[in-house]
């Protein structure tokens, strides 16, 4: 858990500890009390140390998960915090009620939307195998672009899995 100030300045450290360790979990309680600031909408006290977590969870290519939301009476600001959470680059979020699944899951998910466009660009390079230019939707087409379509694919194919 990432939880204390030290922690956060070094997550990546952390993370990188052993190859048993394949996630990060934000201690976004813990870490609101060490550094003596309030539960705010927005989190714009935890904002810092939500990205150095990020950063140093992804630098060191293991999987980090969103602190919790307490307030089980606010779907909306739950919500919010799950997107928050996805634009900030977490992969997940962790939950304290099974009324939080839903919700977690429907913005951490790819949507269908991506999904498509996912297939669609891995079609096109493959179609384009050799060509020096690969371009899908007016977009160019690079090994990084690849690599981020077989990501959410995969995603997709694990959650279907999980059923």
């Amino acid at each position: 858990m990432i939880e204390t100030p030290v922690a956060v300045l070094h997550a990546a450290e952390i993370a990188e500890a052993s190859d048993r360790l394949t996630v990060l979990v934000m201690g976004t309680n813990d870490l609101v009390k060490e550094l003596g600031v309030e539960h705010v909408p927005g989190r714009l006290p935890l904002q810092t140390s939500l990205g150095l977590a990020v950063l140093g969870a992804k630098a060191a290519g293991v999987v980090v998960l969103d602190g919790v939301y307490n307030d089980l009476t606010d779907a909306e600001g739950y919500l919010a915090e799950c997107h928050q959470g996805r634009a900030l680059g977490f992969d997940g979020k962790t939950l304290i009620h099974p009324k939080q699944i839903d919700d977690a899951n429907a913005t951490y998910a790819p949507s269908d939307e991506a999904v498509e466009d996912a297939r669609g660009l891995l079609d096109a390079w493959r179609a384009a195998a050799g060509a020096g230019v690969v371009t899908y939707r007016g977009r160019m087409v690079e090994n990084l672009h690849v690599a981020t379509a077989e990501r959410i694919l995969a995603l997709r194919e694990a959650i279907t899995a999980l059923g």
